[in-house]
């Protein structure tokens, strides 16, 4: 029996947004096993329990994880649970807490933000330092976390190494380090390397989990990783800091079966490297086009590129994608776990047919 009216062609993919895909079908198949009976509400639950054990086998023994609804809750909430009411964070420019989250570690917990222009999205600690400074200064923020994606907003790639570099240099300044991984299964896949690899093993603190953009209809988590320097103090603090900032859903079991769905086998690698290898596809076909220029290294899903403004809105009218700087005319193309190689000639297609009317 149809429970609802299909009010949209499911057939029909664009290349705007990883969180355009719809859900995967494993992940519905965890929401109908999970369903049925009662399970204590917020997160006393048989399943919240067991993703302890799943999450601690990606990211060691210590782990905490906290189940949350989104990954801009995850980064307010992780990053409060690492800094008093005076503290500051240092971040690129472009970082998702600082373009696209509407002031939300400003309004909903008083953060400060403190940006640094990058070329790439990626902070180095050289860059750091140009916000890392005045301590002890009542009339300043005190830069006490700096917060880096991986990957990044631009498409970037930290390497375990500069991570670690990153670690280092902000532990030695008393700073923690947070890592927004809205899209970390797609950094591992890029990098081919575990999750600990570049997150536990590199010194990160606190993560933001990101499940959303690989294929979960709802969920992303905030990840207290072993021997972070404030563990145990973030971890108590957690569980009344996600209440409090609206964060803790009361049937928690269907998160934390998603997740559990997700990372107890390989789907998220899968997932994530069937996305990159989409991307990569996209960038081979139409890196060449005359009129098209790829502006960073393809690493993982994204594709950055600068074309003629009129191609792209001609090009948008069947292909769903979003402009990145407008007044350069860079564009973002996002593919998916669900993107298809027809998907991807078929874009390709398009967009060498108009290049081709725009210089007849």
């Amino acid at each position: 029996m149809r429970t609802v009216t299909v009010l949209h062609d499911p057939d029909r993919r664009g290349f705007a947004s990883d969180n355009y895909a719809g859900t995967h079908p494993e992940m519905l198949a965890a929401l109908a096993e999970a369903n049925g009976g009662h399970q204590q509400a917020y997160g006393a639950d048989v399943y919240t329990a067991h993703l302890q054990t799943v999450m601690a086998g990606h990211f060691g023994e210590g782990t905490v994880t906290f189940p949350v609804f989104n990954g801009t809750g995850a980064n307010v909430v992780g990053l409060q649970s690492l800094l008093p009411r005076w503290g500051g964070v240092v971040c690129a420019e472009t970082a998702h807490i600082n373009t696209d989250e509407n002031g939300a570690p400003e309004r909903m917990a008083g953060i400060k933000l403190m940006t640094v222009a990058t070329p790439d999205g990626k902070l180095t600690p050289e860059l750091v330092d140009l916000q890392a400074y005045g301590w002890g200064d009542e009339h300043r923020a005190q830069p006490l976390v700096v917060s880096i994606t991986q990957t990044t907003e631009m498409g970037t790639l930290y390497s375990p190494e500069e991570i670690r570099a990153l670690a280092d240099h902000a532990h030695a300044r008393g700073m923690a380090l947070h890592m927004d991984g809205s899209r970390i299964a797609n950094a591992a896949a890029a990098l081919g390397l575990p999750l600990r690899a570049f997150t536990t093993d590199a010194g990160v603190d606190v993560l933001s989990f990101g499940g959303t953009k690989n294929g979960l209809v709802f969920g992303e988590a905030v990840v207290v990783l072993p021997g972070a320097a404030q563990h145990d103090a973030a971890a108590t603090a957690l569980p009344f800091l996600r209440k409090m900032s609206m964060q803790l859903p009361s049937k928690m079991r269907f998160v934390s079966a998603q997740l559990i769905a997700l990372l107890e086998g390989d789907l998220w690698l899968r997932s994530a490297q069937h996305a990159n290898t989409m991307a990569a596809r996209l960038a081979e076909a139409v890196g060449g086009f005359d009129g098209v220029r790829i502006t960073q290294q393809v690493y993982a899903n994204a594709v950055f590129a600068i074309l003629d403004r009129t191609v792209a809105d001609q090009l948008r009218a069947q292909f769903k994608f979003y402009d990145w700087n407008q007044a350069t005319g860079e564009v973002r193309w996002m593919c998916a776990f669900d993107t298809t190689e027809a998907d991807v000639d078929a874009f390709a297609a398009a967009l060498k047919e108009l290049l081709a009317r725009a210089g007849a």
